[in-house]
């Protein structure tokens, strides 16, 4: 079975949780068939030999729309599938290419859903009307498909609520798994010590990016009621927005001029220094007002960490309450009850390390119990399959 699996996102260059189950996926499904990886990029020695086919937006496009110039990879990355049997897009960003060369070609196309642009309405703020193009792309390809992922249970849902003329049979759940032995505790503290965090008082981790839907501000004013010696560190990329970065600046700069120990990292870390930060936090936090499922919060787990999380998406399917972690309720219309409650359940941690650390010897058994890649890899392969049978 020779199949195309189409992504923006492929290492190096991984910046989410897309990519990180991308990059995975692919690694195992690679014992099972064969695969090609179409993912956004310049060209690198090493792709041929790896199966990989990097894909960049028309020149011409430079400066334009976002969501055109992403039209323009996906007609890039249509036009060499030629031979796949079947075809298999990750998000909006390679969702188009999927449902054309389904088209071009005749080959069936299965698409994962991580998420989902009618329930991320703030995208509007980065893309403009380009939101427009890529809700349309999303909907053409999703109620085209042969057969939908959905990495949670609660994903399923809200894609049947979003895109209610899709059969309910095409959804498949089939949720994101964890590499254990990539993400594993590990004891060394160099990076923390270059960084400036001290390992020796406790600290609340965050690990993403800076969007309305990772809910960082929420966090940021929740920090305010943690005890003083307890430090907070942010591994976050930079602002979807102006909006959004002037934002997220002014509430940093508010928290670190009343208390020591907040660390702000922009630049993206590579995955060993992340699974160190990982490996000694307290708690992990995930404060996020949107999530399909939370692949960090595995990540978290698999190190051995404690996770508080909102209570949001397919998060509770990931973190058990009580069991590896703690989960607050969310309402939109309530945020500053949202924030008391993350302030709380931080609090309650890390003013218990003991429980903490139970908590996360919980999550990593969790994580090794339920969520390997080879599971993962099998069933997107019995999909394919039974995809294939059905054509």
């Amino acid at each position: 079975m020779k199949v195309g699996l189409l992504t923006r996102e492929y290492p190096p260059q991984v910046y989410g949780g897309a990519g990180v189950h991308v990059e995975f996926l692919a690694r195992q499904l690679r014992t099972l068939v064969d695969v090609e990886v179409h993912c956004w990029g310049e060209a690198a020695e090493a792709d041929a030999d790896a199966g990989v086919v990097r894909h960049r937006a028309a020149v011409s496009l430079d400066g334009a729309n976002d969501a055109l110039r992403t039209f323009s990879v996906d007609l890039a990355m249509a036009a060499a599938l030629q031979g796949r049997d079947l075809l298999h897009s990750h998000t909006w960003y390679a969702n188009l290419a999927g449902h054309l060369g389904k088209l071009l070609y005749g080959v069936p196309h299965v698409l994962t859903a991580h998420s989902l642009e009618p329930l991320r309405p703030w995208k509007a703020e980065q893309l403009g009307g380009g939101y427009a193009l890529s809700s349309w792309a999303e909907r053409t390809a999703m109620e085209s498909a042969d057969a939908v992922v959905a990495v949670s249970d609660g994903m399923r849902r809200d894609i049947l609520g979003c895109y209610p003329a899709l059969d309910p049979a095409r959804v498949h759940v089939i949720r994101n798994g964890i590499d254990t032995d990539a993400y594993r505790p590990d004891e060394r503290t160099d990076v923390l010590r270059r960084i400036g965090v001290d390992p020796d008082r406790p600290y609340v981790l965050f690990v993403g990016r800076i969007t309305r839907q990772k809910g960082v501000p929420h966090l940021l004013r929740a920090a305010r009621r943690l005890d003083p010696a307890v430090q907070l560190v942010l591994c976050a990329g930079a602002p979807d927005t102006p909006a959004l970065d002037r934002e997220f600046r002014a509430l940093f700069d508010e928290l670190n001029a009343v208390r020591d120990g907040v660390h702000w990292i922009p630049a993206m870390l590579p995955r060993p220094a992340v699974v160190q930060l990982l490996s000694h936090a307290t708690v992990f936090a995930c404060p996020s007002v949107y999530e399909p499922l939370g692949i960090v919060n595995l990540e978290a787990m698999a190190c051995g960490t404690a996770v508080v999380a909102s209570a949001v998406g397919g998060i509770p399917e990931v973190v058990e309450h009580g069991g590896t972690g703690l989960l607050v309720p969310y309402d939109e219309e309530n945020p500053e009850a949202f924030e008391a409650g993350l302030a709380d359940a931080l609090g309650e941690l890390v003013a218990d390390p003991a429980r903490a650390a139970a908590l996360g010897a919980a999550g990593r058994e969790r994580a090794v119990r339920e969520f390997g890649w080879d599971t993962v890899a099998r069933r997107t392969a019995a999909l394919y399959e039974q995809v294939l049978a059905a054509v």
